[in-house]
């Protein structure tokens, strides 16, 4: 059996469908064998396959780890905006053979999983502690005085 060149295979699908950044699809191969390496600590033994969902689980916790708040720019760049879009280059990956799947395996396990705001821009947000921006009573009564003056 030839072993196929993942690059060369990338540029291929680019040339078919360039809706996707070259970048991306290396980020979601390295992101896939970051998920496989995460989910073979809490199995003992079976398959290396994983789910969309698992994938996609994967796929956040590997930006965040790699581009912290700067995900979206990132994303956006690559023209991803979506979970679905890692599903679509997922199953081009797989229409080429670099990829495989199950007979359990669809595109809609990749829809809706999460949006990005709550996946990368929400982990960056203050939270309602001390020191998030809502001013306290004091601050408020003292604004009031100072304009009243």
């Amino acid at each position: 059996m030839q072993k196929i060149d993942f690059a060369a295979t990338i540029d291929l699908i680019i040339a078919e469908d360039p809706r996707f950044d070259r970048d991306a699809y290396f980020f979601i191969k390295d992101a896939l064998e970051f998920t496989v390496e995460q989910t073979k600590k809490t199995r003992e033994r079976g398959t290396n396959h994983v789910s969309g969902r698992q994938l996609l689980e994967g796929i956040r916790e590997y930006a965040l780890k790699y581009f912290g708040p700067m995900v979206p720019t990132v994303f956006e760049t690559w023209g991803i905006t979506a979970c679905e879009h890692f599903g679509e280059m997922v199953y081009l990956l797989i229409q080429k053979g670099i990829f495989g799947k199950s007979e359990q395996d669809s595109l809609g396990d990749f829809k809706g999983v999460y949006t990005f705001h709550e996946a990368f821009v929400a982990p960056f947000q203050p939270t309602g502690g001390r020191n998030s921006g809502v001013a306290s009573r004091g601050a408020r009564v003292r604004r009031r005085e100072i304009k009243a003056t």
